[in-house]
């Protein structure tokens, strides 16, 4: 059986049983279907790749041991906490290395990424822990990571005098232009070239650095860190850092793309160079799957585009949110280090996204999509109990009749091109269906005519008549007939 999809108001009849042909072997049904070479490999499996269960228990086993016989007992209360604490988190850890499974990505060893899917399981049970307590104890557990912590934050407002040649400064002009460029200008460069990586779609890049942008505009009145001159937002954000980081990304994806992926274990490659080279190409992806999200396609990926969107602002706004409210400065480890374990985890949530919602037989939401929500889901909580006063700070009023009307052209929008276009095009395609069913049935109703008996015997006689001039010459052509 056939359905029609609409793509762009155009309508495409497509194949059901080609779909499940498809979904059978989805990811080598989309390199074949680019054309762009394929994927090889020997299968070698070394001893970087076996499983070893075994020897991580032994080992593991031996380190308790060490700690339970022979290591000297301290009776410093806060010192046995902490190491405490951290024996359980790597036991956890440890744990979940060994034996969750394995995500998409086997690059550059598959274990690496349950490490990932670990840590931000032992992320989101901090948060919840962080959760159930108040602002100032939180502020105050902080304390045993980093002495300095648990002390007010002075935000820091980059807005004031959005001059780019200030002549109040003769001795130097472009002091503002020159104070922006901090450390964040690269951060923001290699961030949108990673994100672009992990999107792996020019638009949907550029809707959400562009959005990122307006919603720096909205919410400066509740945290100065967003408060920018207009060329800060729109230049040095949105088109130099973010823009030249998604072109970069863009053509990086290129390359990866047109990549033919050849895989030979590192003992069966001659020379030292190549096994170097094949020890580099290990940090790399194992293959390469592109992104074609087709946001219009269908009202599921619709919406399913709006909540990706949605998401990935939210946790955009996380950063500066909980760093706020838990007084961490941006440049502390614990800032970075959240930030490049969103980007790991971010990587296999769009991964994990894409195949659910392109793949006809992935039923299952992916785990470490669905550990990523939960964890955007608390530090939104954890904001809005410690600082509820900070979030309820009403819009301003164009900002909130702005984004009202943002509001109401998206579900306008979405009405007009899931339901009243394909409306329309159900009705023409009926309309259409129905003319052509009325013109077959006059034509049929005209050969029914012609082949009636009385039609047979006019057009015979006339055909008589045309033969032998008229119907007395007929009867004297006409051979006489014996009697018996």
């Amino acid at each position: 059986m056939a359905h029609q999809l609409a793509v762009n108001g155009d309508i495409t009849v497509t194949s059901t049983m080609e779909e499940e042909q498809t979904a059978h072997d989805w990811e080598a049904e989309k390199r074949e279907a680019r054309g762009t070479g394929g994927l090889f490999d020997d299968g070698t499996m070394s001893f970087f790749w076996r499983a070893h269960t075994l020897t991580v228990l032994a080992i593991f086993s031996l380190l308790l041991l060490y700690v339970a016989i022979f290591e000297d007992v301290s009776l410093d209360p806060e010192y046995n906490t902490k190491r405490g604490l951290l024996a359980v988190l790597c036991a956890f850890v440890l744990f979940g290395v060994v034996h969750t499974p394995d995500g998409p990505f086997r690059r550059p060893h598959p274990a690496f990424w349950r490490f990932v899917f670990v840590t931000s399981i032992a992320y989101e049970l901090a948060l919840v822990f962080v959760l159930f307590q108040t602002a100032y104890d939180a502020r105050q557990l902080l304390t045993f990571i980093d002495k300095d912590l648990g002390k007010p934050l002075m935000e820091k407002s980059f807005g004031g005098n959005c001059k780019l040649y200030d002549s109040d400064v003769p001795d130097n002009p472009f002091h503002n232009i020159w104070d922006k460029m901090d450390g964040f200008v690269p951060t923001h460069f290699f961030g949108w070239w990673l994100k672009t990586l992990i999107i792996r779609d020019y638009w949907l890049c550029m809707v959400i650095s562009i959005m990122f942008e307006v919603l720096e505009y909205t919410l400066e009145h509740q945290l100065p860190n967003f408060s920018e001159c207009w060329w800060d937002h729109w230049i040095m954000d949105a088109i130099v850092c973010n823009g030249l980081g998604i072109y970069l990304g863009m053509k990086t994806l290129k390359v990866l793309s047109m990549r033919k992926w050849y895989w030979r274990g590192m003992w069966n490659i001659p020379g030292y160079k190549g096994k170097l080279w094949r020890v580099f190409q290990q940090f790399g992806p194992y293959s390469w799957t592109d992104f074609d999200w087709r946001p219009v396609s269908s009202l599921k990926r619709w919406l399913a585009m709006i909540f990706i969107i949605f998401m990935f602002l939210l946790a955009e706004l996380n950063t500066f949110y909980l760093k706020f409210v838990l007084w961490i400065p941006p440049e502390h480890f614990l800032c970075l280090g959240r930030l490049v374990m969103l980007l790991c985890i971010g990587g296999v949530c769009m991964r994990e996204c894409f195949e659910f919602l392109d793949n006809p037989k992935c039923k299952k939401f992916g785990q470490q999509s669905w550990i990523l929500l939960c964890i955007i889901i608390t530090e939104l909580l954890i904001t809005l109990k410690f600082d509820p006063v900070t979030i309820s700070k009403p819009l301003p009023t164009g900002i909130f009749y702005f984004l009202v009307c943002g509001a109401i052209g998206l579900i306008l929008y979405t009405i007009w091109h899931f339901w009243l276009v394909r409306f329309v095009h159900h009705a023409y395609a009926k309309l259409t269906t129905n003319q052509d069913a009325d013109s077959q049935s006059i034509q049929n109703g005209h050969q029914s005519q012609d082949d009636s008996p009385e039609n047979n015997y006019r057009s015979s006689n006339n055909n008589d008549f045309k033969q032998n001039g008229s119907p007395v010459r007929q009867l004297r052509t006409r051979k006489p007939v014996k009697l018996s």
